[in-house]
Formats: C-alpha cells, structure tokens, sequence
C-alpha cells in the first residue's frame, strides 16, 4: 500500500512544497490506521479510496488541505474520530472541508428522500463557505462511479441517478467539463447498460468513414489559418456517448443526423486571435445564418468563453467550430479548479467568480426554502440553465434560464422589483407577465408601491430565486392570514357559548395549548385558520364541560344566530368551491380543509350537503359582510342557436355589463344548435342576474341558466 501514497508524493513534488508534501503523508497514514480493518466491496483496503479520491485532486493541482481532506474524508463517518480531534491534528480549515463531505449519519429521518435532502443541503450550505468541499466531493463520487461494478444493480442504479440529477449538473454549473462529462459517460451505462453499449458500437463503426472527412476538414481549417498568420491547433471533437442519447431523445433525431455533423475545436493565443479566427473559418466555409453564439463578450452562467459557429461544409456537410483561447480551454475542462491548475498572473478564472455569485444565490435559496426537500428542489430547478440573455433597459446584460418570465427577470434584478411588479414592456410593447423571453429582448419592468406577489406567478416561473422568494412571501402572508381567520373561527365559536377568548383563565391557555401540542396562542390560531384544528372543539376544551350551562350547549351546536362575515379579502386562507361558485347574496356554508382553510359552498350545495353529514363539527355558518369589494367567478350555461355573429353579440353584452369573460366553450347539439359553457367574473349575484338577463332577450338564444352544484 505504501507504493500508492509514494507515486503520489512523487507527483505532488511537481507543484507542492516538501512541508506540504509531509503534511499530505501524514494525513494518508492517519486515514489507513483509523479504517484498519474495513475493506471496500471489491476486498481492497478500504485506504485505497481516499487515496484514489487524492490522486484525482493531484490531476487538478489542488492545495495541499484538499488533498489531505480527500484522505480523511470518511473518518467521521466511518470511525467515529470527531470533528474537534482533526482541527487538533490537523487544523480547523482541514476539519471543516471533512465535515462538509461528511454525511449527517447521526440524524434520523422519516424517508430516504428527505436524509438525501438534508445531506446535500449540508454540503451546499459548506461549499458556500468553501468551494474546495464541492471538489472534494466531486472527486470522492468520481471514485465512487469509476468503481460501481462491485455495487448490487439496483444501488448502482440509484447512485449513477443520483450523480446525473445532482453531480453532473453541478461539476457543469462549476465548469469543470472533464469531470461532467466523465459522470454522465459513467451513469449512462449503469443506468441504460444496453443501450451505451449499441451506441458506442455504432459510433465505432461510423467512425472509420468519418475518418477521411474528419482529416481533410483538419487540415483545410489548419491550412487556411496559417495562411492567414494565426497560429492555432485544431482538434476534431469527439461525441460522448451520453450527448448523443440525449440529442436523439430530446431533438427526436436519428443517430446518423447526429453523427453527420462534424465537431471542431479552435485553440489560439489570445481573445483577439479568437475573432481573426472567426473571420477566416466565415471566409473559407459560408456560415448558416441563427447558428452563431459569442460566449467571450457574453460568458456562460458558469463562466464558460468560446466562439460558437456552424458551417457549410464540402457538399453541404454541417461542421460545428468552437474557437477559444488557451486560457478559455483551461477553463473550459476544468472550471473552478483551473484556479489550482494555472496559477500564472495573467490568469483569470471567470469560473471562480461565477461559481462566487451562484453560491451566493444558494445561501438565499436556503433562507427562503421551507424545508431540505424544497432547498433540493429549488437548486435541481437552479442547475439546468439552458440560458438566454436578455438586457435591462440600461444595456445591462442579464443571463436567465431558457423559458424565463418578466417575472423571472424582476426578481433576478431585485428582490423587491419582483415582489411589487404588475407589469412589463419587451423591447418597448406591453407584455403578459407570464410570457416566455427570448435572448436579445431588452425588458423593462413597471412596479407599483402597493403591489405583492400574486400565487398564480407559481406556474409560469422558472429560476429557483424568483420560485422561492415568491413561496417565501405567500407562506408569511399565509400564516398572517390564517392567524387572523382562526382568530375569528375562534372567537366565534366561544361567543357561541357565552365567552370570549380574553375571557379563558391563563392557567386553562396553556394547559389546552399543552394538551393540543402548540408552544403559543398565535401557533393554535394558525392551525385553526388553517383548518388542521377544529374552532369548536378547541373552544370546548378552553371552557370544560362542567361549565358550559346546556342552554349554552344547544345554541352551539346550532352554531349561533349569524355565521361569521365574509369580506371576500381573506386572501390565501378563504377559498371558494368549484362545485358550486358561491356569489354574494347567495346563502353560504364554510368548510374547514386541512391545510386549505375554509372552503366556501352555497348553503345547498351537495358537497357541503355530503361533509356535513361527515364531519358535523367542520362545517360553519358564514355570511357574506355588507362590504364585499372583488370579482368572483361564476359559470353560465346558454342554449342557443348556431348563428352567425352571435358569440361575438354574447360577449358584448358580458363587456357592456361591466363583466369579464374568462373562458368559452361552445359544443355542437346537431346541426343547428349548440349549448355555450360562459366562465365570467362577476361582482355578486344580483350582477350575475343582470347578465342573464341581457343574454336571455337576445335572437337565437333559447335558455340561460347558472351552472349549479
């Protein structure tokens, strides 16, 4: 075992100090004493892993305390050896890049998913601290893939999904393409064995035609550059398994589609030499129009530079051209960690700054989650930043993920931009807020004071920052409503038997709030506003049965003589059944939903009919307040005739009754009539009734009546 550790200082020598080197042995010798007796599957020592995972840290030069980490990054896990006792060995900058690898093994959770969870959100949280714990990690499941083999088919299987929905992602959010590349050609053929291997057949046999091609293309690319005094080398780009299955199932194409074009790579001094380059490529082969990308002026999120171009090739033979710089390529292969790998002054990682701002926006992403599943999420939504670049009406340059909003693009300016907008101009024209961008497009958002997050935002956003900050609003904005319906529900409830809730001794709160599991009164009341806690039976255990008089007893259970008042402003805690679409003047019932609140029925509605008889104590009497203030959808059903001009003269009537249509859905009876379902907004159900009327009078409508539960 020792050779190993030995040609591995041996290699460090090449750009480590001796002390370091030392430091590095140290680490190693102390690793294999504290996992004496462990073995991996394969029956090697089980040393052998931390120091494979060094031996790729070495590939990428990093620092001496990555490399020493590499080498005790199971000890916690594994050995028991704490955190303390390696900051004591071995310093705190050390023990904190272990403890970021390490898995939370001491924690217990209810499912797989959320230990998974809350283990990736440790070690995100600690990569923002130190982005050298993400390498580490990359290299430890490197090994871990390389070595997959010896696993049982089925957790190989949930370990190679695990690296192509989180590690692959990840090392191509941090630039390092080498790495990506190596996990998604790993996981390709552990999870789809069978089909890797008939399309690595096929890339080998189309290989030898391609051959010839490839050459005579290398050499006229070479020739004309040279000619031209840019020096450059040009390398054919070969295709990794795994791109050409994804291309094929995603852009539905054959593998010979895929395969007929031909993929070449530009390396020159310096940017300048990058577009004389582009120049020459442009004059000897006709660029196609739509196919050329500058990533040098416009870097990628990950910080990635080139020059994209496609080309018409000897009989019309499509050929991809990257062009980059040598400093670009570095950074290409090896993102952040060509920090380590290039340390000339004239270096700048673009990667590292980029990585910087990325983890900055996960520690945000992290206050604004709910839990360890919805950080994943969030981040998962974060790591697939197929881009577009859109501009700020100053010319400022902002990269969005492809399918990105005006809403997307508030919050990604200011987090206060996009709770208050309302609005937004594309190059200068009123658009939806939901409308998908497209890269050049210079956006202007319009704000108003008043304005908040609306919950529909949810389902038309894309970036992680713009779905959890909106989250982040509605769930405060939640528990402040809620506080205050259950407040209501409660006060209500007690009234119903001749109290009030400042009336219950202090002594009976906190037994009840005990009993019940809440640490506070405002809890309990959220719960109730919530509809997780029934008002009546809490009221009951406020007052004990041997104090409610039953006079007291029967005028509960009648719920009261006015139900409680509805303002139609109650916002994410009030909700109104689809069954039924209540209206103002209609007769209404309330039904508590766990997790939803109160639902709002018409008094006659089969489905509160049904609950009732269910469950008695979660239905409440409720009337609407002298002051309702909003819209409310409603739904009409028109028999008519199929005549022409009609719908138009049906929705001019909805217009002039001051009414807005939100659907119409018309269906054929026979050949001369038809019956219309009308969605609408309307105000209450004496607006609603004027509607009908106007609709009913006109010529070929033969019935309107209101779509009832």
């Amino acid at each position: 075992m020792s050779s190993g550790i030995d040609l591995l200082c041996e290699r460090l020598t090449s750009y480590l100090a001796p002390e370091q080197i030392a430091d590095v042995r140290r680490a190693y010798e102390y690793s294999a004493v504290a996992h004496t007796g462990q073995f991996r599957r394969n029956g090697d020592p089980y040393v052998t892993h931390p120091l494979a995972v060094a031996d790729i840290l070495c590939d990428m030069h990093m620092d001496h305390q990555s490399l020493m980490a590499a080498m005790l990054h199971d000890v916690i896990e594994d050995t028991g050896v704490s955190k303390d006792v390696l900051a004591q060995q071995f310093g705190d900058d050390v023990a904190t890049l272990v403890d970021g690898v390490t898995k939370l093994t001491q924690a217990h959770f209810n499912t797989r998913a959320e230990a998974q969870a809350e283990n990736f959100r440790k070690m995100i949280l600690a990569m923002t601290q130190d982005v050298r714990v993400i390498v580490v990690k990359l290299a430890d499941r490197l090994h871990n893939m390389r070595t997959l083999d010896v696993l049982t088919p089925e957790k190989r299987k949930r370990v190679a999904r695990e690296t192509l929905d989180i590690y692959a992602p990840i090392a191509m959010r941090l630039g390092m393409n080498d790495i990506r590349i190596e996990f998604e050609e790993l996981g390709f053929h552990a999870i789809w064995p069978m089909r890797a291997e008939r399309i690595q057949h096929a890339v080998l046999a189309a290989r030898g035609n391609r051959k010839e091609v490839v050459l005579s293309l290398e050499a006229a690319l070479s020739e004309r550059l040279a000619n031209e005094g840019v020096g450059a080398r040009v390398i054919g780009r070969e295709k990794h398994l795994y791109g050409i299955y994804q291309k094929m199932r995603e852009k539905r194409r054959s593998f010979s589609e895929i395969m007929d074009v031909y993929g070449f790579r530009v390396i020159v001094d310096n940017v300048d030499a990058c577009y004389r380059a582009l120049g020459i490529v442009h004059n000897l082969y006709k660029p196609i129009p739509g196919k050329f990308k500058d990533y040098i002026a416009i870097p990628k999120t990950n910080g990635y530079q080139s020059l994209h171009t496609v080309l018409k090739g000897p009989r019309g033979v499509p050929i991809e051209v990257q062009i980059r710089s040598e400093a670009m390529d570095a950074m290409a292969s090896n993102g952040i960690a060509a920090h380590w790998l290039y340390k000339s002054d004239g270096f700048t990682n673009t990667s590292q700054t980029r990585a910087r701002e990325w983890m900055k926006s996960l520690l945000e992403l992290q206050r604004n989650a709910g839990d360890s599943l919805e950080f994943i999420e969030n981040v998962k939504i974060d790591l697939f930043p197929d881009e577009v670049y859109i501009f700020t009406p100053k010319g400022r340059i902002m990269t969005l993920p492809r399918g990105a909003t005006p809403v997307d693009f508030a919050y990604a300016v200011h987090s206060d931009i996009g709770d208050t907008c309302v609005a937004a101009r594309v190059d200068n024209r009123l658009a939806p807020l939901s409308l998908p961008l497209t890269t050049g497009q210079t956006v202007e958002v319009i704000t108003a004071p008043g304005a908040r997050p609306n919950p529909g935002w949810l389902d038309f956003v894309v970036t992680a920052r713009a779905r959890a900050k909106i989250r982040h609003y509605l769930k405060d904005q939640q528990e402040g409503e809620s506080r205050d319906l259950g407040l209501r529900l409660l006060e209500k409830s007690l009234s119903g038997i001749g109290s009030r809730l400042d009336a219950v001794p202090e002594k009976r709160l906190r037994k009840v709030l005990h009993e019940l599991g809440f640490a506070e009164l405002g809890t309990l009341l959220e719960s109730i506003g919530m509809g997780n806690q029934v008002p009546q039976i809490v009221a009951r255990r406020l007052l004990p049965e041997d104090e409610l008089p039953s006079v007291r007893k029967s005028f509960f259970k009648r719920g009261g003589d006015k139900g409680i008042a509805i303002r139609g402003t109650e916002g994410l805690v009030v909700s109104y059944a689809r069954c039924c679409r209540p209206l103002p003047g209609d007769e209404i019932m309330g039904f508590l939903s766990a997790g939803r609140g109160v639902v709002i029925h018409r008094h006659k509605c089969r489905s509160i009919a049904a609950e009732a008889r269910a469950n008695p104590d979660k239905c409440l009497p409720l009337r609407w307040s002298d002051k309702v203030d909003r819209e409310f959808q409603s739904e009409l059903r028109v028999a008519l005739a199929n005549q022409r001009g009609l719908l138009a003269t049906i929705a001019q009537e909805v217009t002039d009754s001051d009414a807005n249509i939100e659907h119409i859905n018309i269906e054929e009876k026979g050949s001369h009539h038809g019956v219309m379902q009308l969605g609408l907004l309307v105000k209450d159900r004496i607006h609603l009734a004027q509607i009908i009327k106007r609709i009913r009078v006109l010529p070929g409508v033969d019935k309107v009546t209101r779509v009832r539960a």
